[in-house]
């Protein structure tokens, strides 16, 4: 009795986030992350989260038995390196929203569908998972959830199954987002290759390459595939879910138009948002702190003075790589019909 009882303060819960879904177990991971862990976290991922190994279990049936109270849930779909850390950190709001930064259970949905999971019984478990998720922290009144870059296959999925949830696209403009992967070097460059690998496993890598020309393309060549399959992926989301749920954003607009995109984001995900508590945002460490915790400077400030003069540095050392990659990736968008505008615009 006493395991049943733990169980149900467990999943009812939400201070115990679901971490992992293990597929061979068929159950959840339930690790205690608190508001303020969720805070103190760049993301909730093994790598940053303090006690993964102090996981309690419980069989998803036991789950799917268990009353759940849950919230509204909206999502914030990414294409990497567009600020996306920095707008879920804006929604840890009590009273109002949560937001989940990268919750490692809907990997884990990816990984299981690359692995030739039953869709049946995968659809059954990203529902339960997104339940889970969508558990609110004392009276907040929503769950905004920014899910991996590597997670846009489930977008459509879990907004139809979800018909009152919204979600917000959020991508970096073409050249921005090759000037941030040539400023990680040789780790950026490894990373879009293994985001093209990934994109062609979950098929929505654009087509007309071979292998072998893969093969001979240059690292930010191939990181322009990787940022136009994710581009031509957001223009599915719109024309099957709508533009009346989805919206886009580029991370430029949003350093900019900070104010705006809160205020825009607040009508979408129907938060109360009032001016005092949008001012409170801006003025809160989500806008003027890194959002890569564990990689800030004491007393650093991001914001788009700061943004534009990491993009000036990238401009004098590969701009004239980036201009010509530029050039190339619009001549193959032109050529298999992908529009490097594709509308819904949140501002």
């Amino acid at each position: 009795m006493a395991k049943v009882t733990r169980q149900a303060e467990i999943i009812g819960n939400a201070d115990y986030l679901a971490h992992r879904y293990d597929e061979v177990a068929d159950g959840f991971r339930f690790i205690d992350v608190p508001r303020e862990v969720h805070r103190n976290c760049t993301f909730i991922t093994d790598k940053h989260l303090p006690n993964v190994d102090q996981y309690e279990f419980i069989d998803r049936a036991n789950v799917g038995q268990a009353a759940i109270k849950t919230a509204p849930v909206h999502f914030i779909f990414h294409s990497a390196y567009c600020c996306s850390t920095m707008l879920a950190r804006a929604f840890d709001m009590p009273g109002i929203a949560m937001g989940l930064k990268e919750p490692v259970v809907l990997n884990d949905m990816i990984g299981w569908r690359r692995r030739g999971a039953d869709p049946r019984k995968l659809a059954a478990v990203l529902d339960q998972s997104l339940k889970l998720l969508a558990r609110p922290m004392g009276d907040d009144q929503a769950i905004i959830i920014k899910p991996s870059n590597i997670c846009t296959p489930l977008a459509i999925p879990a907004l139809k199954s979800r018909p009152d949830s919204k979600a917000l696209l959020l991508y970096a403009p073409l050249q921005s987002y090759l000037k941030s992967i040539a400023k990680k070097e040789m780790w950026g460059r490894i990373w879009v290759r293994d985001v093209l690998i990934g994109t062609l496993k979950d098929g929505y890598a654009i087509g007309g390459f071979s292998q072998e020309e893969l093969l001979q393309l240059t690292d930010l060549q191939v990181a322009a595939i990787g940022w136009l399959s994710q581009h031509a992926a957001f223009a599915k989301i719109i024309a099957l879910i709508g533009s009346d749920r989805v919206k886009t954003l580029d991370s430029d607009s949003l350093l900019v138009h900070r104010r705006e995109t809160l205020e825009a984001l607040s009508l979408l995900f129907n938060l109360d948002m009032d001016a005092e508590t949008v001012g409170q945002c801006l003025d809160g460490p989500a806008f003027n702190s890194h959002s890569k915790l564990d990689q800030a400077v004491s007393g650093e400030i991001f914001d788009a003075d700061a943004r534009r003069r990491e993009q000036d540095r990238m401009e004098e050392l590969y701009g004239a790589e980036i201009e010509m990659v530029s050039n190339w990736a619009e001549a193959v968008a032109k050529s298999q019909g992908i529009e490097m505008e594709i509308g819904s615009k949140l501002i």
